[in-house]
């Protein structure tokens, strides 16, 4: 029975602990992502060890999560289904909550306060603020250049993350760690270079570089777990499941997995003892995720999308996705990667393919299709350069670009279904203008590839361009189906 009762009154154990009341850490972007993953790890942290670790949570624009979790006492639950079947525990880490497009100096003040150590975000591949081509800050992209020109309101988290430390280093000049837990390749390495590019381009106060080079540290990590949007059926099962009312539950799969490099400049929970993974090796294990699923989940989403498939377990169990995505892994991004010491590939690919698989989750083929515009510059020059170079034409990369490009940016004439249109694409706009006027598939194709969406090496490749271009006419000649066939004969 659902009692008209909500986690604000909830009494029940919590999983790992209940943080202490005076946070230690701070994280931007209050996603269902780092509520089913770093605050799962900190919580069962401190349960194992202590620490005064609990987090401030700021959301970047939107109220709706941070008025739920600060009615409900900043608790919420973790719906974790797979097909073993379904769990819910609840979560109790978080301190205080606030919204940075509201509160950009209370943010900015919160950081500056010596009593944050750590600072970590899911800010998402758009909030680094990155310029696709030369992988450099966009100070002359619209964002940066107003946070340049009112540096006192910044209004994305680089600048506001750049500004705090200006005033945490005029305050007490303590050490800090940024924690990035975002899908990118060395994020570590990026987000410094991000915030010290942006530091440069600023004014600074005397001895301000010497500080952030000696005592602001920026961790390398890995981050993976599967974790869906939340929707009412979510809510309703976790509900029935507590018996009293989550506004804001996370649906999540059981695997979870964190590896990160331990370089912390003012200590940090102890997460191994919650399961993290303390390496030297971080690179290689984000490349094995970045690639081997996050790559192959592009491809699943494109493929389903273009046949109707609303879900990825319902995708994946398609034969010829299965195909395409088995010789993407074994041919195209396998042989792409220095692997971590003693890592079974074939083992963490059949693990793939089980979660790929779990029905209970249900993610959307759509979510998992969203912004590819800034997604696939991580999944996809790379390791097609590295065949592109040894004379090879990467096939299933090709196919991915095919049908990212098929769904979100069509041809005129070309309709890709409900499922592709429901897909979050942030340069939608600037795809449909750098398309006008193409008189054929060729051209359509050869204007988005070398459009700026990727690397200049890429868009150079005539023999790449091409088999794209293919690829897409043979969607909209005759399906997706066929377009994959084509890929795997070659």
């Amino acid at each position: 029975m659902i009692h008209d009762l909500s986690l604000a009154s909830y009494r029940g154990a919590v999983l790992g602990a209940s943080a202490p009341p005076t946070p230690g850490m701070l994280h931007l972007g209050i996603g269902n992502f780092h509520r089913a993953h770093a605050a799962v790890y900190t919580a069962k942290a401190m349960a194992a060890a202590g620490g005064d670790w609990g987090i401030v949570a700021v959301a970047n624009r939107s109220r709706r999560v941070v008025d739920a979790l600060a009615a409900q006492h900043h608790r919420y639950s973790i719906l974790e289904l797979s097909s073993a079947g379904e769990r819910v525990d609840v979560v109790d880490v978080h301190r205080e909550t606030m919204v940075a497009a509201e509160q950009t100096a209370e943010l900015m003040a919160r950081i500056a306060d010596p009593a944050i150590r750590i600072v970590t975000m899911t800010i998402s591949e758009n909030g680094y603020c990155r310029n696709a081509v030369t992988g450099a800050l966009d100070v002359d992209g619209p964002a940066i250049s107003a946070d340049l020109a009112t540096p006192a309101a910044p209004r994305t988290s680089i600048g506001q993350l750049a500004g705090a430390l200006i005033r945490r280093y005029q305050a007490s000049a303590e050490p800090i760690t940024i924690l990035s837990c975002d899908n990118l390749v060395s994020a570590g390495h990026t987000a410094q270079a991000m915030v010290g590019q942006y530091l440069q381009a600023t004014v600074t106060p005397a001895g301000f570089h010497d500080w952030f080079g000696a005592s602001v540290t920026f961790p390398n990590a890995m981050v993976d777990r599967i974790v869906p949007g939340t929707t009412d059926v979510t809510r309703a099962r976790a509900a029935e499941l507590l018996g009293l009312t989550d506004a804001v539950p996370v649906p999540a799969e059981r695997f979870s997995m964190w590896v990160i490099e331990d370089r912390f400049a003012a200590g940090r929970p102890a997460w191994e003892q919650a399961g993290a993974i303390f390496s030297d090796e971080v690179e290689a294990y984000e490349l094995v995720k970045l690639r081997l699923l996050n790559g192959s989940h592009s491809l699943i989403a494109y493929l389903g999308g273009l046949s109707g498939t609303e879900t990825i377990p319902a995708s994946f169990g398609q034969d010829f996705v299965r195909a395409c995505v088995t010789e993407l892994l074994n041919n195209e991004y396998l042989p792409s990667i220095e692997l971590p010491s003693g890592f079974d590939p074939q083992a963490y690919i059949a693990e793939l393919f089980d979660r790929w698989s779990n029905h209970a989750l249900g993610d959307a083929t759509a979510r998992v299709g969203s912004d590819g515009s800034l997604k696939l510059l991580q999944r996809v020059p790379d390791p097609a350069l590295r065949m592109l170079n040894l004379g090879e034409v990467p096939q299933q990369l090709a196919l991915m670009v095919a049908g990212w490009i098929a769904c979100v940016a069509p041809p005129a004439g070309f309709a890709p279904g409900p499922v592709a249109d429901a897909m979050v694409e942030p340069a939608r706009d600037k795809l449909v203008e750098t398309t006008v006027g193409a008189g054929s598939v060729q051209s359509h194709v050869e204007a988005i590839v070398r459009g700026g969406f990727f690397p200049d090496a890429l868009a150079d490749s005539d023999v790449f361009v091409e088999r794209v271009a293919e690829l897409v006419q043979i969607i909209v000649s005759h399906g997706v189906r066929a377009a994959a066939q084509a890929a795997l004969d070659a």
